[in-house]
This record gives structure tokens, C-alpha cells and sequence, in this order.
């Protein structure tokens, strides 16, 4: 290895890993910088791993290195290649890129010849308890473990059994293969860990060639020993399981071991991002699959309208440490809120749509007025809306007794209609029940553009639609999924399910959307007038656009917790 110190970037240390990776630089314990991301492809990522990739994805930008994506594929019977292509989608979508795409399994052969040398070493034997033997074998926290009868096995022995195992001679669970350390070890993890196991199972990418699979404690060092990683970023849970990781690399003599560091998990509350039981809402339909924009996956993330740049942002915001700690889901929000802010262009839509009607507006006249696309950006141009005699406007913009502090349409009121004109109450239309059907209103013809030459000031503003021009959609307003701050209930997997918010998906039919809104592609993001950040959803069809609420414009969750 190179060991002439490097010239150090002139900022100082972002957090320890940074740190401790410019120690080993300077040091010329490694003389470049390589990383990596592993997930599983057992499921689709979700938040949590959104501050992995960015550590690692991170690091290796701010040091010039490079970072892998490996798939740890090593238990087939819940892997699958949707997920490999989801995983690939979304790191890409987050705005990373990696060097080299790889497999645990590309390393199968060189894993099983590294258990073979353990065997021969004497330091790994083929065990024949059950696996409920081998946790009762393993003691507690506070008394040792006992050794397994088998633990004693000649090399030659063992090997054999080793061979005969990777043969398909035995059943699933007949035998496995375990390191050879110490059963009194007061890591658990140390005491003679099962490093390979009978499955005959077939592969996504291998099919039927090998019916045993290493471990992930066995598969994850040797993986990265194989690719050259030098600095093996995980998170805290992995920080009892480093002296097996060191133990493994060191007793099979790998030239240049990489340095495990581990960083707390990202916890967000009113969240889930267990895999099992992200899954379990998928199979039992609370959610319509792995990308429902209530999951906490990317993909729902993305499907609801997130940008990936706020998701970095917030993972910027949380940083890096070793204490564990719960973010506020309020923080991401804020992230995704603030980035739409000065991004999304604005648009006018009615939810739950009001029919007015403009008396002193001529019938079958209609009128184009322009209209700025983003208050704060002249850059972003202006759009035409069509102006007409009956328009709508959203039921909450109409109260026939206001309370005090109402500014919006009432009678004895005048407000403005965004970009068009000051209207004024006149009368309402009613159904035999009672209820309203129709606002009257008058219009003064001298404040179109939404000024009056007399100076005369409204305090109300309102979105609004003309009824002869503007596009019919689905709104689906998402919230949180879950109604408490810890969903998750560990007594079972259908425990956590009644913390579902009965609240988190509200449809709404028929609402009134401007014309412009026509053009949209799926993907796009806009903020309704008043009524949040919305984008278009893949459900959409010509004749059918569906737009989902990807944030409100305020945090209404901070009222609730009060």
C-alpha cells in the first residue's frame, strides 16, 4: 500500500467516518478510498436506506474514490429480480451512480473455497444439531454456551461432510457448517456462528448449481475483500458482529482487510421500514403494493411526488452519528416542502367544487387572462386560464354564516379571484333540502387582473375554475400511515396493522382542475392554490388524470400532537 500521506481536503472533518477515513489516508493504511452499498434484494429500499446510500455514495465523492452496489443475494427463497431491478431504479432516481454492479453471488466460488480453508485450518466443522439445538447450545448474555458433539470432527471428516453437503446428499437443515471460535465467548456472535447452510433452493442468477449458501456474516467480509472495499460502511446493528467480521478476514490471511465503521440507523417516527413487515402490508392489501405513496419505501416516495433532492437534503439535515435517536417525520416533510416551494409550479384546482355564477358577466362571453406560474420566479413564465360566467370554486371558500375572522366569500363580502377579477356576494340557489347548489355573485369589470383602480383592498383570495374550461381528476390526499408516533408492535406481524391511519388515503371524484393541467405528464409536480403540493400519478389515463397530495402546505400533524 501507499504510504505517503495524501494532501487533505481544506474543509474540515464532516463526521467520524470522514474523519476516521482521512486518518487511515494519512496514515497510508489505504491509499484510495472504495465503498459500497449491499442490500438485499429481499424487498424494495426504503428511507432508511436512503442514509446509507448517501453515506456511502458520500463518502466515497468526497474522498475521489469509487462505491459499488452489491446485491447480497445469498438466501434465494426470498430474492427476486424485481426487487434487483427496484434497488438499481431507485439509487439512480436518488441521484447516485455506482462504479461496478455486483453480486454476492459472483463470489460463491471463492466464499466455498474460503470455508474449505477454514476446515483444513481446523476452525470451521460440519455440526448435525437442529437449529433450535444450536440456540439452545449458544447460552445467554450472561452463562456460556455449550459445544456441539460435533465440534470435534476430524478435517478430513469434515470435509468430506462439507463435500457430501455441497452434493445435495443431505437434507435441508440436515447439517450445517460453523466457524470454530469460542463457545464462552461474551459475544454471541463469536460462539461458533453458522457460516453455511443446506438450501435447495434455486437461485436468480446461479438456477440449481449450488444447493448450500453461505451466511451473511460469512458472504459480507469476503465480498468485500473480493472487491477491494476499504472502508465497510453499516449500520449500528452490525457493530457486535465486526469482531467476526475482522476474525474471518484475518484467519483466512486476506492481504489488505477492509475496515468495517458503523453509523446509526436512520428510526422515523409514524414509520415502518421493517422488510417483513412492509411486506406483510402488501400481502394483506392495507396498502396497494410497494410503491403506495403512504409506504416508506422510494418507490412510494417517488410515486407520491417527493423529490429526491429533499430526501438528500433531509439526510444531510439528520447527519451522521453513533447515538441511536427517533427523526420527526415533520423534518422530511419540511425537506419536501421547502424544495416543491421553489420548484413546483403553481396551479388553480378545486377538490370538492361550488358552482358560482357571475350575474353581470355576459352569457356565452369568456375571456383569457394570464397568469404567473410561480410568485417568486418570473422565469418560470406565466399560462392563460380561461374566465367565464359560471365557474367553481372549492365549498370552503363559501359560508353563509362566517364565523368571525372569515375572509373568504360570504355574504356582505368581496374577494379576489386569482388573476381575474374582485366578485361580490349576491344571492344563493338552494334544493329542497336545503342545500346550496350555486353561489351568485357580481363582478366589478374594473379590477380585472385582480386590482381595483380605486385602491380599495380585499382580504381574501380564492382559486377558482372556469365550468366551460377545466380538466375533471381523481385527488387522492395521502398522510401519514400511521396514526402513532411507534407503528410497530413486535408481538406479531398483524399487531402493528391496527395503528394504520384510517385517514391516510382520502379519494376525492370530479374535482376541478385548470386546463393547463391537461398537458401534465405523470411525474409532474404542481402546488394547488391553498390546498398543497400535488403530482400526477401513473394511474392516469387521457380520459381519467389522477393527482396525488404529496404534502399539505402546512404541518396540520403538529396541532394533533399538542
Amino acid at each position: 500500500m501507499n504510504s505517503t500521506p495524501i494532501q487533505e481536503p481544506a474543509n474540515t472533518p464532516a463526521n467520524f467516518i470522514d474523519e476516521a477515513i482521512r486518518d487511515d489516508l494519512n496514515n497510508g493504511v489505504f491509499d484510495h478510498v472504495q465503498t459500497r452499498f449491499p442490500p438485499e434484494p429481499n424487498g424494495y429500499l426504503h428511507i432508511g436506506h436512503a442514509k446509507a446510500i448517501c453515506i456511502n455514495f458520500g463518502m466515497a465523492h468526497t474522498h475521489n474514490g469509487t462505491c459499488h452496489l452489491r446485491l447480497d443475494d445469498t438466501n434465494p427463497c426470498k430474492e427476486e429480480v424485481e426487487y434487483v431491478e427496484a434497488i438499481k431504479h431507485d439509487i439512480q432516481w436518488l441521484g447516485f451512480q455506482w462504479d461496478d454492479l455486483h453480486f454476492a453471488s459472483d463470489y460463491f466460488d471463492f466464499i466455498y473455497y474460503c470455508a474449505t480453508e477454514l476446515i483444513k485450518k481446523g476452525k470451521a466443522y460440519v455440526c448435525d444439531l437442529t437449529a433450535e439445538q444450536i440456540r439452545e447450545y449458544r447460552g445467554t448474555l450472561t452463562e456460556p454456551g455449550k459445544e456441539s458433539p460435533y465440534r470435534n470432527r476430524s478435517v478430513e471428516e469434515n470435509l468430506d461432510l462439507f463435500k457430501r453437503m455441497t452434493a445435495g446428499e443431505f437434507a435441508n437443515g440436515e447439517k450445517v457448517l460453523r466457524a470454530k471460535i469460542d463457545m464462552a465467548s461474551p459475544n454471541l456472535n463469536m460462539r461458533d456462528p453458522v457460516i453455511y447452510r443446506i438450501l435447495k433452493q434455486s437461485h436468480h442468477r446461479t438456477g440449481d448449481t449450488w444447493c448450500i449458501y453461505p451466511m451473511y456474516d460469512f458472504a459480507h467480509p469476503l465480498s468485500d475483500a473480493c472487491e477491494g472495499v476499504t472502508h465497510s460502511l453499516c449500520s449500528l446493528e452490525f457493530e457486535d458482529h465486526r469482531p467476526l467480521y475482522d476474525w474471518f478476514l484475518r484467519e483466512l490471511d486476506i492481504k489488505y482487510p477492509p475496515r468495517q465503521i458503523e453509523f446509526a440507523r436512520l428510526n422515523l417516527n409514524y414509520t415502518l421500514t421493517s422488510k417483513r413487515k412492509c411486506l406483510a402490508l402488501v400481502k394483506n392489501g392495507v396498502v396497494s403494493g410497494w410503491d403506495d405513496p403512504r409506504m416508506s419505501t422510494l418507490s412510494g416516495m417517488r410515486r407520491r411526488g417527493y423529490p429526491p433532492a429533499a430526501i438528500r437534503e433531509f439526510c444531510d439535515r439528520i447527519g451522521v452519528s453513533k447515538a441511536s435517536s427517533v427523526v420527526d417525520y415533520a423534518l422530511l416533510e419540511f425537506c419536501v416542502r421547502d424544495h416543491l416551494s421553489e420548484e413546483a409550479p403553481r396551479a388553480m384546482a378545486v377538490l370538492r367544487p361550488l358552482k358560482v355564477i357571475v350575474d353581470n358577466y355576459p352569457e356565452g362571453k369568456t375571456e383569457v387572462l394570464e397568469v404567473e406560474n410561480h410568485p417568486g420566479h418570473e422565469e418560470m413564465g406565466t399560462r392563460n386560464v380561461t374566465f367565464s360566467r359560471e365557474l367553481f370554486i372549492d365549498q370552503d371558500d363559501f359560508m353563509e354564516e362566517p364565523p368571525k375572522g372569515y375572509f373568504r366569500l360570504a355574504p356582505g363580502k368581496e374577494v379576489r379571484l386569482k388573476g381575474a377579477y374582485f366578485v361580490q356576494f349576491a344571492s344563493v340557489d338552494k334544493d329542497e333540502n336545503g342545500n346550496i347548489t350555486a353561489v351568485h355573485v357580481t363582478y366589478d369589470p374594473q379590477s380585472r387582473g385582480g386590482n381595483s383602480p380605486d385602491g380599495r383592498k380585499v382580504k381574501g383570495t380564492i382559486q377558482w375554475v372556469s365550468a366551460d374550461n377545466c380538466v375533471d381528476a381523481e385527488v387522492r390526499l395521502y398522510d401519514r400511515l400511521f396514526h402513532v408516533e411507534n407503528p410497530s408492535d413486535e408481538t406479531g406481524v398483524e399487531d402493528f396493522q391496527q395503528n394504520v391511519n384510517p385517514q391516510s388515503l382520502v379519494v376525492l371524484q370530479n374535482c376541478k382542475l385548470e386546463s393547463s393541467l391537461a398537458t401534465a405528464k405523470v411525474g409532474d409536480s404542481f402546488q394547488f392554490m391553498r390546498c398543497g403540493y400535488f403530482t400526477k400519478d401513473p394511474d392516469s389515463t387521457d380520459l381519467h388524470p389522477v393527482f396525488n397530495r404529496t404534502v399539505a402546505l402546512k404541518d396540520s400533524w403538529a396541532k394533533k400532537t399538542k
